[in-house]
Order: C-alpha cells, then structure tokens, then sequence
C-alpha cells in the first residue's frame, strides 16, 4: 500500500514549513507528498494567509528528487482548463516527472466570495468539471493542433503545449457521490479517493466506482484519506489532538489515531476493502516528530 502525506495549508503554513514537510516525507520513505487548494482557512486565522498550490508545488519540484507531488484536490473553479494544463505539464517536466492531478467541482463558497471567484451552481460546476477532464487531457495527448467545442469552454488550433513528462500524468478524482462522480472517475481518472469517510461508506462508494468502471472497461486505483493523530504514547496522542482542535475520541473513531498498533490495524482494515493507496491528513506541518511516527505506521503496514 502506497502512503502519502497529505497537508491543508490554507490553515496556516509557509511555503518554507510546507518544504520542511515534503523534505522530511522523502527522507522518512513516504510516496507523495500532496497538498489541498484553498485560500481560505476553515477555522482559526489562518495566519500567515494561503500559499498557491500550484507554485508551492514547482518550488518543490525543484527542492525534492523522489517523493511524487500532487494535488488533494484543485477546485476546477480556480483555474481555466487551458491554463491549468500548462501549469501542470511545466511543474511535471521540472519534477523529472513527478506530478499527480487530483481534480475537483470545487465547494467551499465562501473562499470564492472573498477572493472575488464565480461560483457556478453545483450543477454547472460539474458540467465544467467533466470538460475541463476533458481539454486537459487532451491537450496533453494531442499530437498536433487542439480543438474543443463544448457548453462552456472553446478552444480553437491550441498548440497543446507544453507536453509533461508522464504520458499519461495520473489524474485523480475524489469525492462521495453516488452517481456523477462514479461515472468521471471511471471514464477519466486513473485514481479515486474517498476522503474522510468511514469504513462502511468507503466500501460503498468504492463498489460504486467498480461497477462504473466495468461500463467503461477501465481500472482505477482507489486510495481512501484519513486524519492522523498517532503517538507512542497516550499523552502524545492527547497532545497532538489538542494541537488540531479535534477530540482523540473522535479522532479513533473517524479517523487514523490512538497508538501505532491502532493505526496499523485501521489501516490494514481499510486495505481489505480494496484501497491500494491512503493518504494521512498531517494538520500540524510544525510537529515534524509526528512524520516519523507516522513513517513506523508505514512500515509496519508494508
């Protein structure tokens, strides 16, 4: 099982903490590092304010040599569909080839209003997202001049380029919905991530997505998210959820917490229902010590 970190910066974090996490992740052995796109905090100040993801990203693509980079996920709202493969193949090919795409309707209104971004109905926010799946990567995959006549995008004799490395780069699509997002995935994406959810409902949305993909005769990868909250000891623990506002309760029952041995076992119960990947929700980017407790979750679970 493939493990990656996973960070919210828009809760407050400097590009300079965010590549002390990704440094640490590559060091430790993790597979990815990801981060969420938001520019706005959902609790507390916030403070110092949002990083970009897509420039946080290629600064560390130019800072890391293994650990792959990626996205959890960008709002399809923040960026053209144009624009964003452009960005996306130019932070691959400074990578070596190292990009994932996580890609969604976006949802969080209220970043929207403060920083002046339309926010469709959720209906039209998934039309978009369908063919902006759809433009960029087939620009990617043009061989010449790219054209596209959809509802809401036209593009006209695009050069499709720049090209990124990875012929495809993987594009995620994440997400608990019972009927569009099953139908995407399968036909789009070559990963889908259930996030924050419960064992239950990752086996039903996972089954939902098998049974799409058996309509369009493709395979996907299936990765569940999951807050962490581990310590070698109880006290650690509460610490550590105190640190994030959460309830360590809570935290074992919807979440990835309590001891390493817990979360070896949770773990290991989300693999049997099929998930290949897990992505660990880090909140604290400053509690470096909590990668490698995390990194013993890991190998243990190897």
């Amino acid at each position: 099982m493939d493990v990656r970190i996973f960070t919210e910066p828009q809760q407050g974090a400097t590009y300079d903490e965010l590549l002390a996490v990704a440094q640490a992740s590559e060091a430790l052995g993790f597979d990815a590092f990801f981060r969420s796109d938001h520019y706005l905090t959902m609790g507390g100040d916030g403070l110092p304010g949002p990083t970009d993801a897509w420039i946080t990203l290629a600064g560390l693509a130019r800072e890391t040599s293994r650990i792959r980079l990626g996205t959890l996920v960008t709002a399809g709202t923040f960026r053209l569909p144009g624009v964003l493969a452009i960005s996306v193949a130019q932070v691959d090919q400074m990578s070596g080839g190292r990009v994932e795409l996580g890609l969604g309707t976006g949802w969080y209104d209220q970043e929207h209003t403060a920083y002046g971004i339309p926010f469709p109905s959720l209906a039209e926010r998934f039309e978009r997202f369908e063919e902006q799946l759809q433009i960029i990567t087939g620009l990617w995959a043009s061989e010449g001049p790219y054209s596209f006549d959809g509802t809401h995008y036209q593009l006209t004799d695009s050069p499709a380029l720049p090209k990124p490395v990875q012929q495809p780069v993987p594009v995620l699509v994440g997400g608990f919905g019972a009927k569009r997002t099953p139908r995407i995935a399968a036909t789009y994406a070559s990963e889908y991530n259930v996030p924050f959810h419960g064992l239950d409902d990752t086996a039903a949305a996972f089954e939902r997505v098998r049974e799409a993909c058996k309509e369009t005769g493709r395979t996907v990868v299936l990765s569940a998210a999951q807050v962490v909250c581990v310590g070698r000891s109880t006290d650690e623990v509460e610490r550590r959820a105190a640190a994030i506002g959460r309830d360590s309760a809570g935290l074992r029952r919807d979440g990835l917490a309590g001891s390493v041995d817990e979360a070896v076992d949770k773990l290991g119960q989300f693999r049997a229902l099929g998930a290949e990947r897990v992505y660990f929700q880090v909140m604290d980017v400053r509690d470096l010590d909590h990668l490698e407790v995390l990194a013993e979750v890991m190998r243990q679970s190897a």
